[in-house]
């Protein structure tokens, strides 16, 4: 489902890859049953080979990992929430053009 450069993140590993990464972290919030999702995932494999190295990529399959998506109320996916320093700072449900990730990214890189 996801690109070479698309970690899976889970609810074991999301503290140590993501709330204390070095680098912007971020996180697709999605689940194999969701067709708005798979639209999305194209999008999120080239966010991540475009920024690979400078920002982290990844997934959480919110029916395997409920925990993760609770603690961040994750109501919808698809969720991609955009993380620096440990904290959430920017958060897009359903639907969004590559064009807003990116503008996202490229304010958290600065």
């Amino acid at each position: 489902m996801a690109g070479d450069n698309v970690k899976q993140f889970t609810d074991a590993n999301f503290q140590e890859e993501v709330l204390t990464s070095s680098e912007p972290v971020l996180v697709d919030f999605w689940a194999e049953w969701c067709g708005p999702c798979r639209m999305l995932a194209p999008t999120i494999d080239d966010l991540a080979s475009e920024y690979k190295g400078r920002v982290k990529v990844g997934k959480v399959d919110t029916d395997a990992n409920r925990n993760t998506a609770m603690k961040f109320q994750i109501s919808a996916i698809p969720t991609i929430m955009l993380f620096k320093n440990g904290q959430a700072v920017k958060k897009f449900v359903g639907l969004t053009p590559k064009k807003d990730f990116k503008a996202a990214i490229d304010a958290a890189l600065t």
